[in-house]
């Protein structure tokens, strides 16, 4: 059995919650770069070109890639050697949001109440998910969510009949309809299978898939590259400006599920779809 103290749990979160918003993932910066010699418009050529400059001034500064710093969702992996001393997990994770927040000059964007909308002042509290595994270490996940592109996520409960296509199209539908709002070009997650809100935690787990890595299935891999070439053909472009790539990836996480439905959940991720992971 392994000992961590809740105040290096605090420590890491803190420190990811600024490194998620100040440096983007090295393959998704790639994505950029592939992605401007894919596209047509010389308008987003342009954008892309940007887009580059933008994270590179962000990570070189230390200041947000994006004003919306997002609400922050946490995925922590606890090793089942692992004690933890000195306070609960979940209140060591929200005190690192709080000090990386608030800390790192990052915008305070979640409210106390989804009614009464007043602000908690320090970006508190996080979306939390926990998963035991095995050893004795603790792997923490901060992934921070601006909601213009969470405002364009969409559920549908298939029947058991829904076919590939019923899939395909319902997730290019939800890009046509999202247009320029989550700030393309984007990248898409989708959850298949479970219940409604494990297919939702799924398609959140896929945006944070390494771009161009595709569903080891070869079944899944197919539908996402049908997806992302679907979606491009819609013509929104980077920013909505028009062009040939509006989506970088799209990531499909199956699970199995009841005889009698489908669930299927589409997220959306803007074009600074942010992550950073750490280790104790």
């Amino acid at each position: 059995m392994r000992t961590i103290k809740a105040k290096d749990i605090t420590k890491l979160v803190r420190d990811l919650c600024m490194d998620a918003n100040y440096v983007l993932p090295a393959d998704v910066r790639q994505s950029y770069i592939d992605g401007q010699k894919k596209e047509k418009s010389p308008v987003g050529c342009e954008i892309f070109s940007k887009m580059v400059e933008n994270c590179d001034i962000a990570a070189a500064n230390r200041v947000p890639i994006c004003q919306d710093t997002g609400m922050a969702v946490v995925f922590v992996e606890v090793g089942q050697d692992v004690h933890i001393t000195g306070g609960l997990l979940e209140d060591a994770v929200e005190e690192g949001v709080r000090q990386g927040y608030v800390e790192g000059y990052l915008r305070l964007s979640v409210v106390r109440d989804p009614l009464d909308r007043v602000n908690t002042n320090d970006n508190t509290p996080p979306i939390l998910y926990t998963r035991i595994v095995e050893g004795d270490q603790i792997h923490i996940t901060v992934a921070p969510k601006g909601f213009g592109s969470e405002n364009m996520s969409a559920m549908k409960m298939f029947t058991p009949a829904a076919t590939r296509e019923d899939i395909i199209q319902f997730v290019v539908d939800c890009c046509d309809r999202a247009g320029s709002n989550p700030c393309p070009p984007i990248i898409i997650g989708v959850g298949l299978g479970g219940t409604s809100d494990k297919a939702a935690y799924l398609a959140k787990r896929g945006l944070m898939r390494e771009v161009g890595k595709f569903n080891e299935n070869p079944f899944y891999a197919e539908m996402e590259k049908e997806i992302i070439d679907r979606v491009n053909k819609l013509g929104i472009g980077p920013q909505g400006l028009g062009g040939s790539v509006t989506a970088l990836m799209a990531a499909i996480e199956p699970f199995p599920t009841h005889i009698a439905g489908l669930p299927c959940v589409v997220n959306i991720g803007c074009h600074v779809t942010r992550h950073a992971e750490g280790t104790i």
